[in-house]
């Protein structure tokens, strides 16, 4: 088994993404529903503050701070994937690995996901910027606005973000490899 070495701050600020198993999967989105269950369910249990997020049919990305004496952002990913998979009619193949049958694991999502703790304002702002941009990079709409699932609406509502905030205000420099 690998050993992955994660940062481990109490009370951090934290960019995390995951994934499903299908890349080509809609499941996300087409059971936005049972998303929003799971996350209200993982947010009585766990100890964290939502400070932006979007939801892909096939990958989430959020951005979240821990309570200053939790440093267990694993715990929360964890809790979204099973409390979300829970609520799914078992559809996946039955050509689960046996590692994953011992695992009890239905296969729906990758294993492993993506961390990257906040630096400083700058790196909070662009990690910010990028989640509300993800659904323009990956096709879904023409502008941010016009998805959904995203937490870009609030930053509006709340005046973080102008009305219409769009790529054009994203500095050009910004790029992340990850999804």
């Amino acid at each position: 088994m690998r050993n992955y070495i994660r940062d481990k701050t109490k009370g951090g600020c934290y960019f995390l993404t995951f994934n499903l198993q299908d890349r080509q999967s809609q499941l996300l989105t087409t059971h936005i529903n049972e998303f929003r269950q799971a996350f209200k369910k993982t947010k009585q249990h766990q100890s964290f503050e939502l400070n932006a997020m979007v939801v892909l049919p096939d990958h989430v990305h959020l951005l979240i701070t821990l309570a200053d004496d939790n440093d267990n952002y694993a715990n929360i990913v964890a809790n979204l994937k099973a409390n979300f998979s829970r609520q799914i009619p078992k559809l996946e193949s039955e050509n689960i690995s046996p590692s994953r049958a011992d695992k009890k694991e239905r296969g729906l999502w990758q294993r492993r996901f993506w961390e990257h703790r906040i630096r400083d304002d700058n790196d909070y702002k662009q990690h910010v910027d990028y989640i509300h941009y993800n659904p323009v990079k990956h096709g879904y709409c023409s502008q941010p606005t016009e998805w959904k699932y995203s937490t870009i609406h609030k930053f509006i509502s709340d005046g973080l973000y102008p009305k219409g905030w769009s790529y054009s205000d994203i500095d050009d420099r910004f790029t992340l490899y990850h999804d």
